[in-house]
């Protein structure tokens, strides 16, 4: 089942019928934080992996059955509930030298475009903000289907990533090793593991 077809390119003379499971997907989606995760990998001191996220965030899906293309996604994440497990390195990054979350606190995606790559294989592309600068942002994203919870909410599940460069939303802090390289890698995997709820009518 596809969620985000791209559009045929061919017109044809009889319009293809929507799938009704698809369709019935159709409908505004809040974000579970609670069974849901937003977070990063990245490279440390040239050997190793550090992996944090964020505890606080919330966002909305629009799903459009009738035109999938459509969908889009707004998430805003706080930048102080970030989480590595280590309570100093969680201040370093709340701090100037990095997020400076006293004076940007929130961290906010914006879909602009959608599209299907294959199967349950989907592209959601759409401009990120960290402290004042603004870029686009794609997302690789698995759709992982619909499921009816023992409290009555309909869920949908996606996971996916995307890679970004820090240096280019102004995250420059490093420091260089006696052995060549630097602290901390430019390059940041960002993780996602979404649950969202569907709105009543």
């Amino acid at each position: 089942m596809g969620l985000f077809n791209r559009k045929n390119d061919v017109d044809t003379a009889a319009p293809q019928a929507v799938d009704p499971a698809l369709a019935a997907l159709t409908g505004e989606y809040t974000i579970d934080p609670a069974h849901s995760s937003i977070g990063f990998t990245v490279r440390h001191a040239m050997v190793t992996n550090v992996r944090g996220s964020f505890s606080d965030h919330e966002g909305t899906l629009r799903l459009d059955g009738s035109d999938p293309s459509s969908s889009t996604a707004a998430i805003d994440v706080k930048i102080a509930s970030v989480d590595t497990g280590i309570s100093d390195r969680d201040g370093h990054l709340r701090s100037g030298d990095f997020f400076d979350a006293e004076t940007f606190p929130l961290m906010t995606f914006r879909s602009t475009s959608a599209e299907q790559l294959g199967g349950e294989k989907y592209r959601i592309t759409g401009d990120l903000t960290i402290k004042d600068v603004t870029r686009q942002l794609a997302i690789d994203l698995e759709f992982n289907g619909t499921a009816t919870d023992p409290y009555g909410n309909e869920r949908v599940g996606f996971e996916g990533s995307a890679e970004i460069l820090r240096s280019q939303w102004g995250l420059t802090w490093n420091a260089a090793l006696e052995t060549g390289g630097v602290m901390v890698s430019d390059k940041v995997k960002l993780n996602f593991d979404i649950s969202a709820i569907k709105s009543a009518a």
